[in-house]
């Protein structure tokens, strides 16, 4: 399992770093009244049957994972609730020291590895948090930690998951490694010393001007055919101006029960029904909360997925999903008949 440790960006604060073995405390007994409950990536933290579960297992369990600054639980809340059933007044705990933040990213990592499995849409919203906490990392290095894909990661941070203009111009990759967003410069640098010392290696002209060797590489071979080192859509050095949001026409407040507009948060939405007793605590509601926790995903995610359908696939599913979405609606106009102000309730 990897963690995180602090490293120095150029021009940044200290931020996090992925390690390839934990930061962890030997294991040691706490009392149980001394912890607290955690910062959890999940939107739903009670699971009744996998805490019985764990409550009735015969063989010990492995040690929690708590955040010794703030005495939160990080890994293993279901591990703690179990063993209060069991009336333990004491439980093994390894401590993990760092910020919050980085014991949001170990929770995050923890969780996508083992135990329960996080939903699609808690990785999502885990993905956007770690997007804004730490901006610099690259998409690939979110990905490993929130279990998602990089192209998934990249359409949250291009969909406003970060503000472009305070992101930084580097990246941390998964080897720990800063790379420049923009390669323009040592491009340019490179492209001098070919020509002022062209007996340097090439991998002597990566290390001395931050790009990698087959970045050097192409920069020769441009220079070779007579080409501008840097290429036509890397010669803009300053970022793109965002244009003004698009003024959309004023819409009327919708009435209690109405369905949502469609650009509301749903990933908030279903995160507040995850915190409702009367649906976490009744088997048709945690039914209905994973029906929905598969359907919580960003616009940008759609979108990606509907772009990825094979072509030869496209109309039936298609059809498929134009079925699903008549009974869905079935379902929303049958839920919305027993809300408290809707005509047939009254």
């Amino acid at each position: 399992m990897n963690t995180v440790r602090s490293t120095r960006v150029p021009g940044k604060a200290s931020h996090p770093e992925p390690l390839s073995a934990p930061r962890l405390t030997a294991v040691r007994l706490v009392p149980v009244a001394a912890l607290r409950e955690g910062d959890s990536p999940r939107a739903c933290t009670d699971n009744p049957e996998h805490l019985q579960m764990l409550a009735a297992a015969e063989s010990s369990l492995p040690p929690i994972v708590v955040h010794r600054a703030t005495m939160r639980v990080i890994d293993g809340m279901h591990r703690l609730r179990a063993a209060v059933l069991r009336g333990r007044t004491e439980i093994e705990v390894q401590f993990f020291d760092g910020s919050e933040e980085d014991a949001f990213v170990f929770a995050v990592e923890s969780n996508t590895r083992h135990g329960l499995a996080l939903t699609f849409a808690e990785r999502s919203a885990a993905a956007v948090r770690i997007l804004r906490s730490h901006p610099h990392w690259a998409d690939r290095a979110i990905a490993s930690v929130t279990g998602l894909s990089a192209h998934t990661v990249t359409g949250l941070r291009r969909g406003g998951a970060v503000d472009r203009e305070a992101s930084p111009p580097v990246r941390l990759g998964r080897d720990g490694r800063v790379r420049p967003l923009n390669t323009a410069h040592g491009r340019r640098e490179a492209g001098r010393l070919l020509m002022s010392s062209p007996d340097v290696s090439l991998r002597e002209i990566a290390r001395r001007t931050g790009i990698s060797p087959a970045t050097v590489r192409d920069v020769r071979d441009r220079v070779l055919r007579g080409l501008d080192p840097v290429p036509e859509r890397m010669r803009a050095d300053a970022r793109p101006v965002r244009p003004a949001p698009r003024q959309l026409p004023q819409r009327e407040t919708p009435a209690r029960g109405a369905a949502p507009a469609p650009d509301r948060d749903l990933t908030a939405v279903y995160q507040n029904l995850c915190q409702d007793p009367a649906l976490r605590h009744s088997e048709k509601g945690r039914l209905l909360l994973r029906l929905l926790s598969a359907l919580a995903l960003p616009v940008t995610e759609w979108r990606s997925i509907a772009d990825e359908v094979p072509a030869h696939r496209a109309g039936a599913v298609a059809d498929l999903a134009t079925e699903y979405a008549r009974l869905w609606r079935e379902f929303a106009d049958r839920a919305r008949a027993g809300a408290p102000d809707s005509p047939a309730a009254q």
